[in-house]
């Protein structure tokens, strides 16, 4: 299970090529609003779940993939970027597991991705 905590896994910047890792993954009727890179590591967020997916090894070839499905989430924050501040976070709180936060640079869906987190809460 990827940890948390390393804050160096959670710099994402909008990237196809995770959406593309986990296509063998997704559910029937499940599909993918976007997806995020870091360094080696990514999120795909799905209208039911998101995914981390965190590449393991010299080779990248053994990979961990995470479910976090939005059912499960209790409370989640949003920040959004500014004129200078380009970053934006999103901080979810889920029923088992605790706070999971995630930054991204750059352009994200952060309104489309609240909106199916906001579906589940209520």
């Amino acid at each position: 299970m990827i940890d948390f905590n390393n804050k160096g896994f959670f710099k994402l910047k909008q990237n196809d090529e995770y959406a593309q890792r986990v296509t063998e993954l997704l559910l029937d009727g499940e599909e993918v609003i976007d997806s995020y890179k870091s360094m080696r590591d990514g999120v795909v967020f799905t209208n039911k779940r998101i995914i981390a997916v965190n590449v393991q090894g010299i080779t990248g070839s053994k990979k961990d993939f995470t479910s976090l499905p939005y059912k499960n989430i209790v409370a989640y924050s949003v920040e959004t970027s500014g004129t200078f501040d380009l970053d934006s976070e999103l901080e979810i709180y889920f029923s088992s597991l605790g706070k999971v936060k995630f930054e991204f640079t750059g352009k994200t869906s952060m309104v489309e991705i609240s909106k199916y987190i906001s579906k589940y809460l209520f």
